[in-house]
């Protein structure tokens, strides 16, 4: 995992870890989205709560938006999730 970038030190990171932090991931609103969200955030943070997963169909009820809230333990943890999260054939946009 060379293309991963050293972990920021703490006195220099805007967050703080470990701590809380939310992940909005946008899909298509089919069976099966957010149990494979939930499968990806738990590889990531194996506490990660699927109760706390907040859900936001869009207003054609096309798509489904997802808060996954995270225990972020690192930034090269969250790095990977993100690339995890962003190459999932069912997400459309990670932020």
């Amino acid at each position: 995992m060379a293309d991963i970038p050293p972990d920021i030190p703490p006195e220099k990171s805007l967050i703080e870890y470990p701590s809380a932090f939310p992940i909005k991931v946008m899909g298509a609103a089919v069976a099966g989205f957010e149990a494979a969200m939930v499968e990806v955030a738990r590889r990531y943070d194996p506490g990660f709560d699927p109760a706390s997963v907040e859900r936001r169909p869009s207003s054609g009820g096309n798509y489904l938006g997802l808060t996954l809230t995270v225990t972020a333990t690192s930034r090269a943890q969250l790095d990977e999730l993100y690339r995890a999260l962003s190459s999932h054939p069912m997400v459309k946009v990670v932020l």
